[in-house]
């Protein structure tokens, strides 16, 4: 098996440990840790190692399905790898089960009968790397400036070896919320093909208006998200998957070989963040999310650039005048203004680059700052370069 190198994170591994202010960050600022009780007793293994059955259970009901179609994971990553190894991993078969009952269609007929993956992209890399690792990857794009997805598209790419069908939504790095009809139509292509339809949902309750999740929608529904983007709650390192029981067993035999179990701390913390602390957590972090959002609309406004206007807290920019592409300005930008953006070509996009604006308000405020003076000091230049070449012209 061979995966290739996590661009964005070899991107941050260079540069933010040096740099001012995380610009490219894709989730919520981090919330203080004394807002919780601190103190969950022993410091053993989570008992049983899939997480605690009650807890699970209480997740669950927020997908309509039961404590077994839960699965405790270390943050949204081991949980999209861990359902990848139970889709692809194995190539055994293993009987579908019930789904969860609710009658919407019959539930695939196997686990690990399928080599291939369809991913719409451009989206967080480990979406389409780890299934390409273990089998075959089509990927359907979505396209700008309006990033819509296109279920007529992901039918056309699905195959009779299909296993899963993925989408993270909202999307990253594009914050483009995809609508829940077109949501249930990718579910339905799911169905015909007799495969899953995957859906990181890590960004989804910073919408003011969440859509249902995917695992709600029947045997063919597959959520993972975690504490991370949308809670603040990042070095919980604390996720879930939910879907269909048959997935989520397989998952737990694989993690026995990954994480053993969540964090005993994580999980302490975790029933508090959903417990009655939730609702102000989220209210707090989606008015932060709304307010930003209008801050970096303006900015964007005042340079001249493009973007979808985004759900989340991260946006794909164009690259302003001046610099040959993403690189070269997210280059210019951290040895200049000790500044940390993503270059898009680490998404497929070149001519973009993705900006967070999930950070404390004086650090976006000082961050947008230092980038408008590398663009303004870039239209500078080209200004004496135009006026240069006109004066040389009218010498000759």
């Amino acid at each position: 098996m061979r995966i290739d190198p996590f661009g964005l994170e070899r991107w941050f591994a260079e540069h933010e440990h040096e740099a001012d202010i995380m610009l490219a960050e894709s989730g919520i600022r981090s919330l203080d840790a004394d807002r919780f009780d601190l103190d969950p007793g022993k410091l053993g293994y989570v008992i049983p190692t899939n997480g605690d059955p009650e807890f699970r259970a209480s997740v669950g009901d927020r997908y309509d399905r039961a404590a077994d179609e839960v699965l405790f994971t270390c943050g949204t990553q081991e949980a999209n790898f861990l359902t990848f190894l139970s889709l692809l991993g194995d190539e055994r078969p293993v009987d579908g089960g019930a789904g969860n009952g609710n009658g919407a269609a019959a539930p695939p007929s196997g686990v690990g009968s399928g080599t291939h993956a369809v991913v719409v992209t451009p989206t967080y890399q480990a979406l389409h790397a780890v299934p390409d690792a273990f089998g075959g990857v089509s990927r359907v794009e979505l396209e700008p400036p309006e990033w819509e997805l296109d279920p007529e598209a992901v039918a056309d790419a699905a195959r009779d070896d299909t296993a899963v069908i993925v989408v993270n939504n909202p999307n990253n790095p594009t914050g483009r919320y995809h609508d829940e009809a077109a949501m249930r139509a990718v579910y339905d292509v799911a169905v015909d093909r007799d495969a899953y339809l995957l859906c990181d949902e890590v960004y989804r309750l910073l919408a003011e208006d969440p859509q249902p999740p995917v695992a709600s929608y029947g045997a063919h529904g597959i959520s993972t998200t975690s504490l991370t983007k949308a809670y603040g709650l990042a070095g919980l390192r604390f996720g879930w998957i939910a879907g269909p029981e048959p997935v989520v067993e397989r998952a737990w035999r694989w993690k026995d070989y990954t994480t053993i179990s969540p964090s005993l701390f994580g999980q302490h913390v975790a029933k508090q963040a959903l417990g009655r602390r939730e609702d102000r957590i989220l209210s707090e972090n989606r008015e932060l999310a709304t307010d930003h959002r209008e801050t970096v609309a303006e900015w964007v406004d005042d340079h001249d650039l493009d973007w979808l206007d985004p759900v989340g807290v991260n946006a794909f920019v164009t690259v302003p005048e001046g610099f040959a592409d993403a690189e070269a300005f997210c280059r210019t930008v951290v040895e200049e203004a000790s500044v940390v953006l993503a270059p898009g070509g680490l998404f497929g996009f070149p001519n973009r680059f993705r900006i967070g604006f999930g950070l404390p308000t004086d650090e976006l405020e000082e961050g947008l700052d230092r980038v408008s003076r590398v663009i303004e000091a870039a239209d500078g230049v080209d200004a004496a370069a135009d006026r240069a070449t006109t004066e040389s012209g009218g010498d000759a």
